[in-house]
């Protein structure tokens, strides 16, 4: 029971769409691992019936059909970081978007890559349009209906439904040099009626509990070390690391991601109503609940926390 009154059910799905700000896990699973029962990273705010989408990791187009969200109104895209578990949709969605005669600009925000990347995804898909315009007289470039940018922090996008704000989180702790190339975002969303918060990877970070102060709904990401060393172990794939490479997975792990207790933590600093657990790392048990989490995380948070599963909406 969601107490806080964020739950909508399925059938109501339709009604809340058209009044209020929905927001749809799409996928809840981090990490490049493919899994049988959650698509990779992405959700999607709904706001006066117009569809926003956070984070674009593999699965992305089934997910939002099966959302029942009409893709062809998708007009933006935010991309927390360019790892492939928050991106590798991204190609399919635009060119699925472009064979349904779409016209119009979907444009991709993120931070600095994300235009290369976008062009990236416009070039994978460049003699299968070439194939379809010969065929079926298709004569609307890829490029000039996608576009990438490379956002900053403060706000990255405004219309009449939302305000959308960056920072930068602390998922990458780069030098000076490589932090000019590659950032990792949080992203807070102001509609008329909600605000939402969506920590992308990140460690623990002053900027994102600054971000999510007075907000309803914060999703984190949340994972144990141990347990992917211990599914590593199992399928074989951690003794093909080097030492070199496992000390700095592990260093990546602790320090550029969150424990339960982290996200804990963060949620009762913040003042948020509603804690979400997303971007589940994987574990041995392919069909994990991930329950554990939200036990340890209730003792330094004393608001309502659900772990998410693909298609929930709050």
């Amino acid at each position: 029971m969601f107490t806080f009154g964020f739950f909508v059910a399925a059938a109501s799905f339709s009604a809340a769409q058209s009044n209020s700000t929905t927001l749809v896990m799409l996928g809840t699973a981090g990490g490049p691992m493919p899994r049988a029962h959650r698509a990779q990273t992405s959700h999607a705010v709904i706001v006066n019936g117009q569809p926003y989408v956070v984070d674009a990791g593999d699965g992305l187009t089934r997910r939002i059909v099966q959302a029942g969200i009409n893709f062809t109104k998708i007009n933006q895209v935010f991309i927390t970081h360019l790892h492939n578990d928050h991106m590798a949709g991204l190609a399919t969605f635009l060119d699925t978007s472009w064979q349904y005669s779409r016209r119009t600009p979907i444009d991709v925000y993120g931070p600095m890559g994300t235009q290369a990347t976008v062009e990236g995804a416009v070039q994978y898909m460049s003699t299968e349009a070439e194939i379809r315009g010969i065929s079926e007289g298709k004569n609307v470039a890829l490029s000039s209906v996608f576009k990438g940018h490379n956002a900053q922090e403060g706000v990255v996008f405004q219309d009449a439904n939302i305000k959308v704000t960056a920072v930068q989180n602390s998922h990458y702790q780069f030098s000076a040099e490589n932090a000019k190339r590659h950032q990792s975002f949080a992203y807070r969303f102001d509609s008329q009626d909600k605000c939402i918060i969506f920590t992308g990877n990140t460690g623990p970070s002053d900027k994102v509990e600054k971000l999510s102060k007075g907000c309803d709904i914060l999703v984190a990401e949340v994972g144990k070390v141990e347990e992917v060393i211990a599914l590593q172990e199992k399928n074989g794939t951690w003794n093909m690391k080097t030492s070199d490479e496992k000390t700095s997975w592990i260093k990546h792990m602790r320090e550029e991601h969150m424990t339960p207790r982290q996200v804990g933590e963060l949620a009762e600093r913040s003042g948020v109503k509603l804690l979400i657990m997303s971007h589940l790392l994987p574990s041995s048990d392919i069909n994990d609940s991930y329950e554990r989490f939200k036990t340890e995380a209730s003792q330094f948070f004393k608001g309502e926390i659900v772990v998410a599963k693909d298609l929930m909406r709050f």
